[in-house]
């Protein structure tokens, strides 16, 4: 069929269109990544960071915030300080009863040295009673031999049976008094230690106040940036209340899932890339750090709604804490990106993969 010189005008432009639109899908697909190909597989997520809470032991009132959202902290930077004025008071307090303990440990130890004397007199006593009780004895018998012979007085022999009787029961009283003394020397060896024990648990409150006047002023357990500000000066926060969040800047990794197919080929210290989506230019080097045991639906926030109705395995890839110590003012979490993982640790990473990083 021959076309009319009005049809074949009519028809130029939208060839002329088409042309354009041909060569721009192919400029677009020929810059695209096809992918490394086999022994290589992709999954998408983002950036994520460990977040550690700066909460409060114990209730209490902020009394000042040190850092701002975004800054950079270091391990044991003081970053919050809450009011101490109850537990300064309590410490004093704590003191005082300490130097109490201290007075009745050295008058436990005047009581047992005193004891101990009382115990060393009764037992003098002890010793005369017996001597005298051997003597009465003694002088009983040659009363006895001399009253046979008719060389004494019955009254004698009388006098010296009765002067027996009592030495006898001097000795038991003087006995007596010095099993007392040696219950003494017992019941104030007891408060002594009883005093020292006192002074231990006085100790140990004046421990626990300082600990917790420590904890009072909070600290970062580790590296990382100030993330947000939860708590404002002045308020009233109990156990446990946040103050501050912050990331841990060298625990950064990606979390992405993977098909059973896929993830059965997976080792823990595979390597991995990972391409940003805001930073395509750069290829940030990984290592799969954590492969889930179980399968579970895709969270919806990652994939589409037909991939979330498959079971998928999370995988995490790790990347370097040196690397992150040279770009720590570079990450940020939450950024989507790419995964991929060599399945086959023979294969070479392809040229567009090749490690790209930030100065």
């Amino acid at each position: 069929m021959k076309l009319s010189r009005e049809n074949i005008r009519k028809a130029a432009p939208l060839s002329v269109a088409a042309a354009v639109l041909m060569a721009v899908l192919w400029t677009v697909n020929s810059g695209r990544t096809s992918g490394p190909g086999p022994g290589f597989a992709r999954g998408n997520g983002r950036i994520e960071a460990t977040e550690i809470n700066i909460a409060t032991k114990i209730p209490g009132r902020v009394e000042d915030i040190l850092v701002r959202e975004g800054d950079f902290v270091t391990a044991g930077q003081a970053l919050a300080q809450m009011q101490i004025d109850t537990l300064q008071a309590q410490r004093e307090e704590a003191v005082a009863g300490h130097n109490r303990t201290l007075q009745s440990v050295e008058v436990a130890k005047a009581q047992v040295a005193l004891a101990k004397s009382d115990a060393a007199s009764a037992a003098a006593i002890v010793r005369q009673r017996e001597a005298e009780l051997e003597a009465a004895k003694q002088r009983l018998a040659r009363s006895e031999t001399l009253s046979i012979e008719g060389a004494s007085s019955q009254q004698e022999l009388d006098d010296d049976r009765a002067r027996v009787r009592s030495v006898e029961a001097a000795l038991a009283a003087s006995k007596a008094q010095a099993s007392a003394a040696r219950a003494g020397i017992t019941a104030a060896e007891a408060q002594v230690a009883g005093s020292e024990s006192a002074v231990k648990a006085a100790d140990a409150t004046i421990i626990r106040i300082d600990a917790d006047i420590a904890d009072n002023q909070l600290t970062a357990p580790r590296d990382g940036r100030i993330q947000f500000r939860v708590a404002q000066t002045g308020e009233v926060l109990g156990g446990g209340g946040t103050v501050l969040n912050m990331v841990d800047l060298s625990d950064v990794y990606m979390t992405f899932f993977l098909p059973e197919q896929i993830a059965g080929r997976v080792a823990i210290g595979s390597e991995a890339r990972i391409v940003l989506d805001a930073a395509p230019e750069f290829v940030i080097p990984a290592e799969i750090s954590f492969v889930s045991s179980t399968a579970q639906f895709t969270p919806k926030t990652v994939e589409t709604e037909s991939e979330r109705q498959k079971l998928m395995f999370r995988i995490r890839a790790q990347i370097s804490p040196d690397l992150l110590r040279q770009n720590l003012s570079q990450v940020k979490t939450g950024l989507p990106g790419v995964v991929w993982v060599k399945l086959d640790a023979s294969r070479d990473w392809p040229e567009d993969l090749a490690v790209r990083v930030g100065d």
